[in-house]
């Protein structure tokens, strides 16, 4: 069996599935392209397998302050949050809680039980969640703008970096096994199977030399039918569950 390594190869797959060369599948060149972009795009929406979760750094530009958002790349789904500048345990100061905790309860890691210290670690973090909370953020993946609710004045200066948390697409062409998906080669198979079923059933009823008929509705319920339980079983199956807010 020959396995899709690329969307030349998933085509053929496809194609094949639906019975070429043996019979002729009267569906456009352009018409496949369009069907299996339509299936890449259900396949990233809708499947764990087509994103992955991915952490980027962005570092502030002068004009990021100007326009008060960051332009996020292309295949950038979704922003989840954003990890605040100056929190992390290496940008603490002398004078900062951790630090003193760190200075005079884990000076010796092999007779001081660090207990107490995650248990304290844990209630700053409470406290900081409580009293200023997660970094209010608003993205949308059409226009590729991060919206960080800060004050870009005194908040964040040119240079700094913002760590990002999001999903990014997984590129077929960079990670060829995508192309091999079991479900997004059914999915792909299907859509040109609507594809050709509506091609002939305008032609419903034409009777050709032999008497064979044309029966370009059947195929287009069909494969109607296919769509609809593979949508339903990448939906249950496969979707990422979505995030609640606990508390």
């Amino acid at each position: 069996m020959s396995i899709p390594a690329s969307r030349a190869n998933l085509i053929s797959w496809c194609l094949r599935q639906l019975g070429h060369p043996v019979i002729s599948i009267n569906v456009d060149d352009d018409q496949v392209e369009d069907r299996i972009d339509e299936a890449f795009q259900y396949f990233r929406d809708f499947h764990y397998d087509g994103v992955e979760r991915w952490y980027t750094a962005h570092q502030i530009t002068a004009d990021d302050i100007t326009n008060k958002y960051l332009t996020i790349s292309d295949n950038m789904v979704g922003i989840t949050r954003i990890f605040p500048l100056g929190s992390t345990n290496a940008s603490v100061n002398m004078f900062d809680l951790r630090y003193q905790l760190r200075l005079h309860d884990l000076y010796d890691f092999t007779s001081t039980s660090y207990v107490n210290y995650v248990l304290t670690q844990q209630h700053i973090r409470t406290m900081d969640l409580l009293f200023s909370g997660e970094q209010p953020i608003r993205y949308n993946r059409h226009t590729n703008k991060l919206y960080i609710d800060w004050d870009w004045s005194s908040d964040v200066e040119v240079g700094e970096y913002v760590i990002c948390e999001g999903f990014i697409v997984v590129d077929p062409d960079v990670y060829t096994d995508v192309y091999n998906d079991r479900m997004l080669k059914s999915l792909a198979t299907a859509y040109i199977k609507r594809q050709w079923g509506n091609n002939l059933k305008k032609f419903q009823g034409m009777q050709l030399p032999g008497g064979i008929q044309m029966n370009g509705q059947q195929i287009f319920e069909e494969a109607q039918t296919e769509i609809t339980q593979l949508e339903e079983s990448i939906r249950k199956t496969y979707e990422i569950p979505p995030i609640f807010l606990v508390g």
